[in-house]
């Protein structure tokens, strides 16, 4: 329980919307840290203690210090539909592609250098940096130009692989994990709040400062 001498951890969130995004607010929030998720419609969650929403644009640096600032880390979910931005041409839902997740690294870094903000956890499609037997040679380059970024950065950042995600999961499922499930949830519930867990956990730590890292099952 927190008392008036307890540091508030305060997390800026980039894709609270997706399946994972509804999972990091839960364990976030069950550890009483204060979640800032960053959206373009502040009344898409509905309020609870210790989440705020705020406006932002993850494509332009000055949006991205203003919106972090302040703040303890940044996790960006770089491949979650519903990302923040301002644009007449690109339909809100749309997941970013390759380019344009390049295109958002580069704010994120340079918004938050400026905020003087310098924990990050950036959450995508990673695993390719590992295995040479996926053949996306897109994806690829977008990923090796998005780990140049951070290394060639002031940041302390780790790059998380993006678990598969699940339609309609909301953070009251990961709330209130009950014994009455949909069939076929609970496997997906276990696999994104593991992620979840796992950044959390690593937010303390920081065990992975500058490494690429997959959270994955611990054997029973």
């Amino acid at each position: 329980m927190k008392n008036a001498e307890t540091p508030v951890v305060k997390v800026v969130l980039y894709g609270a919307m997706s399946s994972l995004g509804s999972a990091l607010m839960a364990e976030m929030l069950r550890r009483q840290h204060e979640v800032i998720a960053i959206l373009d419609d502040l009344t898409a969650l509905a309020p609870r203690p210790g989440l705020r929403t705020k406006t932002g644009d993850l494509f332009e640096a000055e949006r991205v210090k203003q919106s972090v600032a302040g703040c303890s880390a940044v996790i960006c979910l770089l491949d979650a539909p519903g990302l923040p931005f301002n644009s007449e041409y690109i339909e809100k839902t749309i997941v970013p592609g390759p380019v344009e997740q390049v295109l958002a690294v580069d704010a994120l870094i340079e918004g938050m250098q400026a905020a003087g903000i310098t924990r990050l956890f950036l959450v995508g499609d990673f695993e390719l940096l590992d295995d040479p037997e996926i053949e996306d040679r897109l994806q690829r380059h977008a990923a090796e130009e998005i780990r140049e970024a951070l290394q060639n950065s002031s940041l302390h950042w780790t790059l998380v692989n993006g678990p598969r995600g699940v339609s309609g999961l909301t953070i009251e499922h990961f709330s209130h994990v009950s014994d009455s499930l949909e069939s076929g949830l609970a496997e997906p519930l276990q696999r994104l709040n593991r992620v979840a867990v796992g950044i959390a956990d690593e937010l303390h730590l920081n065990l992975h400062v500058g490494e690429h890292v997959n959270f994955i099952a611990a054997e029973p």
